[in-house]
């Protein structure tokens, strides 16, 4: 009798033993297998995101702005909700007494959240007291305030300053680095609070808080003034955990939950989460400032600097909705500029985007573009070769000042001689150890000179824009005055784009309708050719919050559209994730595995292959440890979850090995959606 073929695991097709940092995130790093949160899961509004977009740019981007719906109803439940309204009026009276004692404000993220502390304070706050600080009449105002008071709210993100360019593994996953940032940012008890992470888990967010919250030992009423966790996970899905079970377990620490539901982009929290964390947080500041200058100043004073009434939240919070109306109402001109970005990129060209006071909300938007959709980061002045599809400039003389420009305030890194020998201490986990080590001299202050955004001659000599590449400038309300002044930066980048054969596109905020931008823009020849995009605007606003906010979901829109266009996304599935940390590790697994299951299950794959074992967790995370580990793969610069989604589905349709570099051809000639339709095409109409 003919002994029976044993039929071979998916690991011994392909020859991999699961190695030694696979093996250990399978069994030892199960708190951050986080797919069961709901940030985590599929939005059904967007479920076939990347379907819609290639046959109708707007209809897909109308998908976008629906699902910040979620956002506008939860809002509008807070607003019903007295018990928190009234938590987010003693945070932002917390705010005002802090002040008024000599006290700080720290906001305090990692990521998405990190870049929103920033945010706070490089966009927000220090803009609004430079700008009336240099009006004579408001002089004598400064002598009733706290000394320095640009200097007393601090953002900060894990990993410092140079962490806006892009994420420094490692530092995300140690509550250590969260701890050491709170005491070398020298933060104190009577400090006010604010640590924001989207998922309500991230490591170095937790650190922060329960740190802050150990200089308030047995004193919990009044540490609950001042001690405030932003998250977006429901308590439930999150008490799982053991790290955000301490936070939601510690009665001195006020717990701010504004959780809307699914992303628009599976897990891509850049989008509604920080959206509505922004604007709750903005207005709790906002309120503050008005409070704060309300005991100074009288009604037609405080009218001037752009506070007509009281900041009311839960007005505010009904209000939210004519923002998102207001980009729906440009879906259009949005639609228009997605497509001619994402033929910029398709034709290998670049685009350079030209910022003022919109620079950080422009800036955060393109660093985000890098961990969620696997692209180069910001190339640094050393590289010779353009790697990354988009730079950022601002009108500045040199490296510093564009720094300055970009934060408000000189660059702030970590200090190695501070941290170092800490890490070194208590950090156990010898691979999380030596990343973070690593991490630690890439977050130094020497890091500012490595990155050069200004609108000067040497980056105009350096990576001026070619011929077909894309110039796209963004801005305010208050900047489209200055588009017709010759000597304005306007005019000399839109002069540059000209001379160099570069397409020309504008996005800015403020104008009742396209018409009156577009009268406005009449008298300069070069900027009435460009494509523009002007989202109409009205209404007190004293701190930019709202226009601000407006920037941020329209370019958040806009560039998911674009890498849609480009096939980073299926379905709404983050597929071009980079995981560069244990939390996206996490995920990418769990979508090898998912997309792997979801064609193996199909009727058309089921009749030609037959049955075959359903992909475990662990062996899809050794796929793609293999991956992350394979020098071949790194060359390629291909998405790791791609690669091993296509290798997977390979060997076992074939039955036998299949390398990593038929894989990577593979996903060179089809793309991995039009690959997975070709075994699946119920994809096509889900």
């Amino acid at each position: 009798m003919r002994r029976q073929e044993k039929t071979l695991s998916l690991l011994e097709l392909l020859r991999i033993e699961p190695s030694p940092r696979s093996l250990d995130y399978v069994k030892n790093k199960t708190q951050f297998h986080l797919h069961h949160l709901l940030t985590e899961q599929r939005h059904p509004l967007t479920w076939n995101l990347s379907q819609v977009i290639k046959a109708d740019t707007e209809k897909g981007l109308k998908l976008l702005f629906g699902v910040d719906g979620d956002v506008v109803r939860k809002l509008e439940s807070l607003a019903e909700d007295e018990a928190e309204i009234q938590k987010l009026e003693r945070a932002s009276q917390a705010i005002v007494q802090a002040l008024q004692k000599g006290n700080k404000i720290f906001f305090y993220g990692c990521g998405s959240t990190g870049r929103l502390a920033k945010f706070m304070e490089s966009s927000l706050w220090r803009p609004f007291w430079r700008k009336w600080k240099k009006k004579h009449q408001w002089k004598s105002l400064f002598s009733h305030l706290p000394p320095q008071i640009e200097d007393r709210l601090v953002g900060e993100m894990t990993g410092g300053d140079r962490a806006l360019i892009s994420a420094l593994e490692g530092f995300e996953d140690l509550q250590i680095i969260g701890r050491l940032q709170v005491n070398d940012r020298k933060i104190t008890r009577g400090d006010v609070i604010f640590c924001i992470t989207e998922g309500g888990e991230t490591s170095s967010v937790i650190g922060a808080i329960l740190a802050a919250a150990e200089k308030w030992e047995s004193d919990e009423e009044e540490a609950r003034n001042h001690l405030h966790f932003v998250y977006n996970n429901p308590d439930r899905v999150l008490e799982v955990l053991e790290r955000s079970r301490q936070v939601l377990a510690c009665p001195a620490i006020t717990k701010i939950n504004l959780t809307t539901g699914p992303q628009a982009i599976t897990g891509s929290t850049r989008m509604q989460a920080t959206t509505i964390e922004t604007f709750v947080l903005g207005l709790i500041l906002e309120r503050a400032v008005f409070k704060l200058l309300a005991s100074h100043l009288n009604r037609a004073q405080l009218a001037c600097l752009g506070f007509k009434d009281e900041p009311d939240i839960k007005k505010e919070f009904r209000s939210f909705s004519r923002l998102v109306s207001s980009l729906l109402s440009c879906s259009r001109e949005i639609a228009s500029l997605t497509d001619l970005e994402a033929r910029t990129y398709q034709r290998g060209k670049r685009t350079t985007y030209l910022a003022k006071r919109a620079l950080l909300t422009v800036f955060i938007d393109g660093a985000e573009r890098s961990p969620t959709f696997h692209l180069s980061p910001l190339d640094p002045v050393t590289e010779k070769k353009r790697h990354s599809l988009f730079q950022v400039w601002t009108e500045a003389r040199n490296h510093l000042e564009a720094w300055h420009r970009l934060l408000g305030r000189s660059f702030r890194g970590l200090d190695f001689h501070f941290y170092q020998p800490v890490l070194a201490r208590e950090v156990h986990d010898p691979y999380l150890r030596e990343v973070a080590l690593q991490s630690l001299l890439k977050a130094g202050k020497e890091q500012q000179n490595l990155y050069d955004f200004s609108f000067s001659q040497e980056n105009i000599r350096r990576r001026s824009p070619h011929r077909g590449d894309l110039g796209l400038m963004v801005g305010l309300k208050e900047e489209i005055k200055e588009l017709n002044q010759k000597n304005a930066c306007w005019q000399a980048f839109a002069r540059l784009c000209s001379e160099k054969k570069a397409r020309l596109a504008l996005v800015f905020t403020g104008h009742e309708s396209e018409e009156a931008f577009k009268r406005e823009i009449e008298g300069s020849s070069l900027l009435r050719r460009a494509k523009n995009v002007c989202v109409p605007f009205s209404g007190e606003d004293p701190l930019g919050l709202r226009e601000q906010l407006i920037l941020k979901m329209l370019l958040n829109a806009h560039s998911t559209a674009v890498m849609a266009l480009l096939g980073r996304v299926v379905g709404n599935t983050m597929t071009s994730v980079n995981p560069s940390n244990l939390k996206l590790i996490g995920r990418a697994t769990y979508l090898i595995m998912s997309h792997v299951n979801d064609t193996l299950s199909a009727d058309e794959w089921r009749e030609k292959y037959g049955p075959i074992q359903p992909l475990s967790y662990a062996e899809a995370n050794a796929l793609l440890f293999n991956c992350l580990e394979s020098p071949v793969c790194r060359a390629s610069e291909r998405s790791e979850v791609e690669l091993s989604i296509v290798r997977a589905l390979e060997a076992l349709r074939l039955k036998k090995f299949v390398s990593w570099e038929k894989a990577i051809s593979i996903i060179k000639e089809q793309g991995l959606e039009a690959y997975l339709c070709r075994y699946n095409p119920r994809l096509r109409s889900l």
